[in-house]
């Protein structure tokens, strides 16, 4: 096993191409914030598995956390129309977003003023905000609309009766909540990371996707498990002829101002790992990955003496996306198609750029169990130049036994998500058995994880 001593922590990197070397073979221009490169070495102190397990720091992130920062509630075609709303729950907090007369985008806190009865469940459409209990009623603006038996509540002032209210705010689709009234505007706390999603045009695509799973773990630990390659190795091992899981692009942007910072990784696709020892050749690489997300492909494309695999798996389904959702993507660089390229907004929150893997994914606690989470994973898709947007798709939950080959809407990412599944309950029982008092993070291919703990800590301080 070769131990790097020899350079400066943080510094040594995997054998095999770089990002921005293949980025240089580019056929198309590629967006500027790809071309950039942002790593800091943030030291290599273990972290505290305390922050994993505890009630104690469950009920430090509600007060400190959940009721202070922005997050991601839904999309905005999740509720298109006056009226439509969807139900945000976390760990103790529960807010109805919902589209306003004026097509604004409010956030209530759900609960009946008169005795607290939960207002609203999931999703639905209402022309006022009617509690189930005793009737009690509000617009979509917040005002108190109806009391029955009004001549037995004299005392109830109209105006002090209003819906309390979340701030609301919408970038490149996506509706934010913050239950802080005095909360900083979300285009703040996004920094720089609303010029890095720029390009993309995240606006302009429709949730196609959105399966949801509660998983028995900590959020940390899921959220962990999807902001680095390094695990690919052992865990997807059937990646690795297609994936260079090593050669993967670490990014962190630190906040300023007192915002968290935000992070990326870019995880080269279509050039085999360095794992492996030697290079696949290039027609090996495009057959192993058309396998499993192409299967139509195989054995109809041929890779060209002197030409990259890159270039021809790019071209390839660049057509097919084309021919699925109507777009023009002649354009889209072959990263774009190609690779892996998934930002980090603080503090739980992964929006993937590119069409060729449209993720999204969100993270958050289960109620007040700090050993189970909610995984989202959403889908976005781009649509043909003046097309109308669609409705968002429902919320596809599954059940505690089904696994993700139960939504074969995720295509053949079912089989990669079910691989990370396996090893998420396994972790949350290790670090109750361990005696090791933190988890120890690589200096690099984990720095993500890094600079999150770091913003935690930070927000949880303030």
């Amino acid at each position: 096993m070769e131990t790097p001593r020899d350079t400066t922590p943080g510094q040594a990197r995997s054998s095999g191409p770089s990002v921005q070397s293949l980025l240089a073979g580019d056929t198309r221009t590629v967006p500027a914030p790809l071309l950039e490169e942002s790593y800091e070495f943030l030291g290599s102190e273990d972290i505290g598995i305390d922050r994993y397990l505890t009630h104690d720091f469950h009920r430090r992130e509600v007060d400190g956390l959940w009721k202070r920062v922005w997050q991601m509630a839904c999309r905005e075609e999740d509720i298109p129309d006056p009226g439509d709303y969807l139900v945000y729950d976390i760990a103790d907090l529960s807010l109805i977003v919902v589209r306003a007369e004026d097509g604004s985008i409010k956030a209530f806190h759900n609960a009946c003023l008169h005795r607290g009865t939960r207002l609203c469940d999931d999703s639905g459409h209402a022309a006022q905000l009617r509690c189930p209990f005793h009737g009690f009623t509000w617009s979509l603006e917040g005002a108190l609309t109806d009391v029955p038996s009004r001549w037995d509540f004299p005392h109830i002032d109209d105006a002090k009766f209003a819906l309390p209210q979340a701030a609301t705010g919408v970038w490149a689709g996506y509706v934010f909540v913050n239950p802080d009234p005095g909360a900083r505007p979300l285009l703040e706390f996004l920094g720089n990371l609303d010029k890095h999603l720029a390009p993309y045009n995240l606006g302009d695509r429709f949730k196609g996707v959105h399966v949801a799973k509660v998983i028995d773990c900590n959020w940390k630990v899921a959220l962990e498990a999807f902001i680095e390659s390094y695990h690919v190795i052992a865990t997807h091992p059937q990646l690795l002829d297609y994936l260079g899981d090593a050669n993967t692009q670490y990014d962190i942007y630190p906040g300023a101002e007192g915002n968290p910072g935000f992070n990326r990784m870019i995880t080269p696709q279509a050039t085999s790992s360095p794992q492996l020892g030697e290079q696949l050749e290039p027609q090996d690489v495009l057959e192993a990955m058309f396998r499993d997300f192409y299967p139509e492909g195989v054995g109809n494309f041929e890779v060209p003496e002197g030409v990259s695999a890159r270039t021809v798996v790019a071209g390839a389904l660049r057509d097919r996306l084309e021919k699925i959702t109507g777009a023009d993507l002649s354009g889209t660089s072959d990263s774009e198609i190609v690779d892996a390229i998934e930002y980090f907004m603080f503090p739980n929150f992964c929006p993937w750029a590119g069409v060729g893997a449209p993720l999204t994914y969100r993270f958050r606690p289960y109620g007040n169990d700090p050993d189970r989470c909610v995984f989202d994973i959403m889908m976005l898709y781009p649509l043909p130049a003046g097309a109308p947007k669609p409705k968002g798709v429902p919320i596809h939950w599954l059940g505690p036994e089904e696994d993700y080959s139960a939504a074969p809407e995720l295509g053949a990412l079912c089989a990669v998500f079910d691989q990370d599944l396996s090893n998420l309950a396994k972790v949350q029982r290790g670090l109750k058995s361990m005696t090791k008092p933190g988890v120890t993070l690589a200096n690099y291919q984990e720095i993500r994880i890094r600079q999150f703990h770091r913003d935690l800590d930070a927000q949880l301080e303030s």
